[in-house]
């Protein structure tokens, strides 16, 4: 195969390279999935304006996520499961985005534990929270990320119970993956997973087994892990996260403008506009239809991002265009991971990079700064 020159490049590789199971924990949405498909199609609604003998040169794509200086406004996604698309894919996704400049957030449900990451990079990186029933455990947690020096704590708010995700059930994939007859012949089909694998002594969830109260092992992990998501979280448990961390806080999970007020009078310094990439609450809005309502709603009393459908650099210009600060992108740099570890991570960032920067160009722009509505068609496309 030629090398690749986009994100659909790299899925499909990852497609062939990453055991089935794994590849559609990451390509897959809750129920019908049609919300995972609406994040990636209303991007496609939205039209560029183009513009026509300007200056185009010694343009710049840099900007700020949380006071934190970024090559271009994107962040790295939290998600599961990372380590079982490459081996210790954590890491590598980590040494990616740190030498691109752009931040990397660990998972709670990583493979890769916070210190693992924090031994094998030099620059702080983000650590994403999900508030257990054991608030023990959770409040090590964020004494961890501390200690490993995070920049930033994301708090993830639309998890309290899991959305049924169908290819997980067909697939058999639980927490921790259980091993049968099924998933070995896939395992064995994808040789070059394999053997990478055998490289790595990091196969479980590395922030979790002895490190949570009777987790010692892998068979105590599942039945700890099926019943510790919180139902009964609220918005008065973000006064002691907040207290216990004491850093820069962003709230994921924002998909109304009233729980972004909330977010706002909470204290966070950000929100992201999110549906969990389409795999909780099927049927609700796309994350790109919801973002100008939100911005609206907070004006600039808080730092809006958002995620979920961002396949291009494209789709990054239309978010800030919207009034995003921050663009998330999460399937993308898995793809790249999948198919080809810590290189394809840095190609999908630089693919992503420079598609940013020759869109922007086209639409008259040299500056980040300046996107904003006027560079869209139709503005109001989604009310």
């Amino acid at each position: 195969m030629a090398k690749p020159c986009d994100v659909a490049d790299y899925k499909e590789l990852a497609k062939r390279r990453v055991p089935r199971m794994f590849y559609d924990y990451v390509d897959s949405g809750s129920w019908t999935e049609s919300t995972y498909r609406r994040n990636e199609s209303d991007f496609e609604r939205i039209l560029l304006r183009q513009r026509v003998a300007v200056d185009m040169t010694n343009r710049s794509t840099a900007s700020t996520l949380v006071g934190q200086p970024v090559t271009m406004p994107v962040a790295l996604a939290p998600t599961g499961l990372t380590g079982m698309q490459y081996a210790d894919g954590e890491i590598l996704a980590a040494q990616a985005a740190e030498a691109f400049g752009v931040p990397f957030t660990l998972s709670t449900m990583s493979i890769c534990s916070i210190e693992d990451v924090a031994a094998h990079t030099t620059k702080p990186f983000w650590f994403q929270l999900y508030v257990m029933k054991d608030k023990e455990f959770a409040g090590r947690l964020i004494d961890r990320a501390k200690a490993a020096g995070c920049s930033a704590l994301v708090l993830t708010l639309d998890l309290q119970i899991l959305g049924q995700r169908h290819k997980d059930l067909r697939n058999g994939l639980s927490a921790p993956p259980k091993f049968n007859l099924h998933s070995a012949w896939q395992v064995a089909t994808r040789p070059r997973w394999a053997l990478k694998m055998l490289t790595t002594k990091r196969h479980s969830f590395g922030n979790i087994v002895g490190h949570a109260t009777g987790v010692t092992d892998l068979s105590s992990l599942g039945a700890w892990t099926a019943e510790q998501f919180d139902p009964k979280l609220s918005w008065s448990d973000i006064e002691w996260i907040k207290h216990r961390w004491g850093g820069k806080l962003i709230i994921k999970g924002i998909l109304d403008p009233e729980d972004a007020k909330l977010a706002v009078q909470a204290g966070a310094d950000a929100i992201i506009v999110s549906n969990h990439g389409g795999r909780q609450l099927d049927g609700a809005s796309s994350s790109i239809a919801m973002l100008s309502s939100i911005v609206a709603a907070v004006g600039d009393q808080i730092e809006v991002h958002m995620d979920g459908g961002v396949r291009s650099g494209q789709d990054v210009l239309k978010a800030v265009c919207l009034g995003a600060k921050g663009v998330y992108i999460g399937r993308a740099f898995l793809y790249g991971l999948g198919a080809n570890g810590r290189e394809g991570v840095a190609d999908v960032l630089n693919i992503n990079h420079r598609e940013l920067d020759v869109t922007m160009a086209l639409c008259g722009e040299r500056l980040l700064g300046n996107l904003g509505l006027h560079n869209l068609q139709q503005p109001t496309l989604f009310g």
